[in-house]
C-alpha cells in the first residue's frame, strides 16, 4: 500500500518538499509576479496511487512553470503580504501537528489565546476585547456584523439568534466607502445589500463626512444602526475620523464596526498610529493577518467588545460532545467555523521572531516605498497621481484624455502585468479609471520600486494610445 510505503520514508518526503520549497524561495525575486496560465487536461484519479515522490514530480511537471511570486517583493495587486521565514516555520508545524483549534484541551487553544494577547499588544487594543482567528477579513467582517445584528435585535426587543430576521425588519447599515466584503456579509446575514446606506465622503476623499453622518443620525434619532467605519480603504488607504465617530457613538448609541483589514497595522508605527485614535471604543474590529502581518493565507482576526452577544450568535447549543458553552470558553462558540486550522501558530512564530520593532520596520518601510513610487509618478508627465499616498497604496492613472482613459488604463495594465515584473490591479476612483499598487510585502525594497517605475516608463513612452 502506497500510504504505508510513504510512512516509512516520511523523512525523505519532507526533505524533498523542503528542497522544492527552498528552490522556489531562492528564485522568488526572478519569478513573474503574475501570469495568465492555461489549465491542463484533467488528470484521472489513479486506482492505486503514485506515492509521495512521484506525486511531487507530477506536481512539478504540471504546475511548476505556473507558480508565480504572489508572495514576492513586486506583487502589488491584492493587498497581499509575503510569508516571513518564521511564519513559514509556524505554518509547516501547524500542518505537521494538525492540531484541532476547536479542542479546548489541546495546545492549539493555548497558542491561539497567547497569540491574540500578542496581537492586542501589537495593536495597543484594550484588554477587554475578545479576539479570535477566522479565515480572512470577509469572515471577520461577517462575524462583527453578525454580533451587531444581534445588538440591533436587542434594541427592538428581539432575539435574532433565536427568532431570525423574520422577527425584525427595516434595519439599516451605514458606511461611506465599504469594502466589497461588506455587501457580501450583509447578503449572507439576511440584512440585505440594499439596506446599506452609503454616506457622503469628504471632498476628494474616501473618508466619511462627519457632519453628514451626524445629520443622518439626528434625522433618525432613537433608531439603532450599525455604522461600518473604514480604517484603510482599498483605493487610497483613507481613514474615517474614528475619534469623531466614537464621539457620535456616545451621543447616538449605534454599533460601531471598524474595518481595519490592513489599516490596523498603522498602530505599529508612532508616525501613523494617530489614524486609529478612537478605535478602542469600537464594538467590533476586523484586522487581516495575511496582509500586513505577512503570514500565509488564510487568516484574520475579529476583535469584539461584546463576547456575551457573540456567544449568543455562534454557540454550538445542544452538542454535548462539544461541551457546555456556558461552562467552558471555547473559540468555536464565538466564530462561524467549528473546524478550525491552527491559524494562530504562523502568527505566533512571526510575532515572537520579529517583535514590535520588526513590524514597525515592515510598516514604515512599505509606506516609505509607496511614497517613493508616488513621488516618481507625480513628477512624470505620463501619469497622474489621484490621491495622496497615505500609507501603502498608490492610486494613479494615465494622463490621457478622459475618452481614452479606460482603454489606455486597461492596455497599460495588461502589458505591465504581462511583463511579469510586477502585478497591479485596476480600479475606479472619483469616477476615473485608475490603477492601484499595494505595497505590504516584507521583501520589497527601493530597487523594486525603481525597477517597476522604469518598466512603467518604458511602456508609456512612444505609445500613441498613451500620448
Amino acid at each position: 500500500m502506497k500510504l504505508r510505503d510513504d510512512l516509512k520514508r516520511t523523512d525523505q518526503l519532507l526533505q524533498l518538499t523542503k528542497d522544492f520549497s527552498s528552490r522556489f524561495l531562492s528564485v522568488i525575486d526572478k519569478l513573474a509576479a503574475d501570469k495568465v496560465v492555461k489549465p491542463h487536461a484533467p488528470i484521472p484519479l489513479p486506482d492505486e496511487g503514485f506515492g509521495g515522490v512521484t506525486t511531487l514530480e507530477k506536481f512539478r511537471q504540471r504546475y511548476g512553470d505556473q507558480l508565480t511570486a504572489a508572495s514576492g517583493p513586486r506583487y502589488w495587486g491584492f493587498v497581499t503580504g509575503g510569508v516571513t521565514p518564521a511564519a513559514l516555520m509556524g505554518d509547516w508545524i501547524a500542518a505537521a501537528t494538525d492540531l484541532n483549534a476547536a479542542d479546548r484541551d489541546s495546545a492549539a487553544f493555548n497558542i491561539e489565546t497567547e497569540t491574540i494577547a500578542l496581537l492586542k499588544s501589537l495593536f495597543n487594543l484594550p484588554e477587554h476585547f475578545l479576539g479570535a482567528f477566522v479565515t480572512g477579513a470577509t469572515m471577520a467582517n461577517f462575524t462583527g456584523l453578525a454580533i451587531g445584528r444581534e445588538w440591533l435585535g436587542k434594541q427592538h426587543g428581539v432575539d435574532i439568534a433565536k427568532d431570525g430576521m423574520a422577527a425584525l425588519s427595516s434595519l439599516k447599515v451605514l458606511s461611506c466607502t465599504p469594502h466589497s466584503s461588506i455587501g457580501k456579509s450583509l447578503s449572507m446575514l439576511g440584512l440585505g445589500r440594499n439596506n446599506l446606506v452609503k454616506l457622503p465622503a469628504l471632498p476628494q476623499r474616501e473618508a466619511v463626512d462627519i457632519a453628514a453622518l451626524e445629520q443622518y443620525l439626528e434625522a433618525h434619532k432613537g433608531q439603532p444602526f450599525i455604522y461600518i467605519a473604514n480604517a484603510g480603504t482599498v483605493n487610497t488607504v483613507d481613514f474615517d475620523d474614528l475619534a469623531a465617530v466614537a464621539a457620535l457613538k456616545k451621543k447616538y448609541d449605534f454599533w460601531l464596526h471598524v474595518d481595519a483589514a490592513f489599516g490596523g497595522f498603522a498602530a505599529c508605527s508612532a508616525d501613523y498610529s494617530h489614524l486609529l485614535q478612537g478605535w478602542e471604543l469600537a464594538d467590533s474590529i476586523t484586522v487581516d493577518a495575511h496582509k500586513w502581518l505577512n503570514v500565509p493565507y488564510d487568516a484574520a482576526m475579529i476583535f469584539s467588545a461584546h463576547p456575551d452577544l457573540q456567544v449568543e450568535v455562534f454557540q454550538n447549543a445542544g452538542a454535548a460532545y462539544l461541551g457546555d458553552p456556558a461552562a467552558h470558553f471555547n473559540f468555536i462558540n464565538y466564530v462561524p467555523e467549528n473546524s478550525r486550522r491552527q491559524r494562530a501558530l504562523p502568527a505566533w512564530f512571526s510575532l515572537l521572531a520579529y517583535g514590535k520593532d520588526g513590524y514597525r520596520q515592515i510598516v514604515e518601510n512599505n509606506v516609505q516605498l509607496a511614497q517613493q513610487l508616488g513621488a516618481l509618478i507625480a513628477q512624470d508627465k505620463h501619469f497622474k497621481l489621484l490621491a495622496p499616498v497615505r500609507l501603502c497604496v498608490v492610486c494613479f492613472t494615465l494622463d490621457v484624455p478622459e475618452a481614452q482613459q479606460e482603454m489606455a488604463v486597461n492596455q497599460f495594465l495588461q502589458e505591465l502585468n504581462a511583463s511579469g515584473l510586477t502585478c497591479m490591479t485596476r480600479t475606479v476612483y472619483q469616477g476615473k479609471h485608475a490603477i492601484r499598487a499595494a505595497l505590504v510585502n516584507w521583501r520589497t525594497a527601493t530597487k523594486d520600486v525603481q525597477l517597476v517605475y522604469e518598466k512603467m516608463k518604458e511602456l508609456v513612452i512612444g505609445k500613441q494610445v498613451y500620448a
